[in-house]
């Protein structure tokens, strides 16, 4: 490992932990009444909120004069930040949330960490059949035996958690929708990196913001008020907002992104696997969730076939 980017690993393996509880977050704020899409727009208001007064600071900071830069240098640029809005913002968090309405918060996040997997194999596909500066700011990977046997071991795991709850006659609804938030981060890793090394953390994580909350406007239609305020009266689900909507959200979008620009949208995207062992603790102490045979052997079949699959 290069040294100097070593603190950049560090700061991934930071988010990832905070990550890994924001499952057990979500799933105390849907017990609550909160709806998924409801949840995804309290946290990323403050969350935009946040990160304009940190522009409105750094502004001031420089020399007062030069306005804070609102729109990319192209159209080009700016429909993918509105693609990385969607992929990373509002459909990323409407999937995962729904997934959490619906099933153990330790399954979703086994789930979602098969957004390497995804991740490699868009990549693949990209730097194939694409070109210009995207497909030039994508990591090189090669396509052999471990991508392959991890893409089946990853594949298999997956199998194994959704249709086990089958046995148990559940709906596997919720694990389904967790696979789906692992495509949408997927998708949204392979364009974030370049576009944070362009135009800096910060701006990038803003757009991102701004798009994720425009998309999600039209799944918060109907919403019942009532339901909200009550939510909001507790102050458990306060903490919990404020945790998602600074830390998990403001804090961890600007330095997840920074890190993608230095480390690559693949190796950093790898960090996303230890991110259910935070969650499987977390979910065991505050939520007393429990994970049957089957269900252990498929996550660490996700585990094992993610990390073979990121191999060099």
């Amino acid at each position: 490992m290069n040294k100097s980017l070593l603190g950049y690993h560090a700061l991934a393996l930071l988010v990832v932990a905070i990550w890994g509880v924001t499952f057990v977050c979500t799933k105390v704020l849907i017990s609550a009444g909160l709806q998924p899409a409801q949840i995804f727009a309290i946290r990323f208001v403050m969350a935009y909120a946040g990160i304009w007064a940190l522009c409105l600071v750094r502004r001031r900071g420089e020399d007062g004069k030069q306005a804070v830069k609102l729109f990319s240098k192209s159209a080009l640029d700016e429909a993918i930040f509105v693609f990385l809005g969607i992929t990373g913002g509002s459909f990323y968090f409407l999937t995962e949330n729904t997934a959490l309405a619906y099933t153990q918060a330790c399954n979703v996040s086994f789930l979602v960490c098969s957004a390497p997997l995804f991740t490699a194999l868009f990549t693949l596909v990209f730097k194939r059949f694409s070109h210009g500066r995207i497909a030039r700011g994508l990591e090189d990977i090669r396509l052999g035996w471990p991508l392959g046997i991890g893409t089946l071991l990853a594949l298999g795991g997956m199998a194994l958690v959704v249709f086990e709850r089958q046995s148990l006659q559940l709906s596997p609804k919720g694990d389904l929708f967790a696979i789906g938030a692992a495509v949408c981060w997927g998708l949204y890793s392979i364009f974030m990196a370049q576009m944070t090394s362009e135009y800096g953390a910060v701006f990038a994580t803003r757009k991102v913001f701004f798009y994720g909350l425009l998309t999600i406007i039209p799944f918060l239609l109907g919403g019942d008020s009532a339901t909200v305020l009550a939510a909001l009266s507790q102050p458990s689900v306060i903490l919990n907002l404020l945790f998602l909507g600074l830390v998990a959200s403001l804090f961890c979008f600007i330095l997840w992104n920074k890190v993608m620009s230095r480390l690559g949208n693949f190796t950093t995207t790898n960090y996303v696997y230890l991110n259910p062992f935070f969650t499987l603790i977390t979910s065991m102490i505050f939520l007393g969730e429990r994970m049957t045979l089957l269900s252990v052997i498929g996550s660490l079949s996700i585990v094992f076939g993610v990390i073979l699959s990121g191999r060099k």
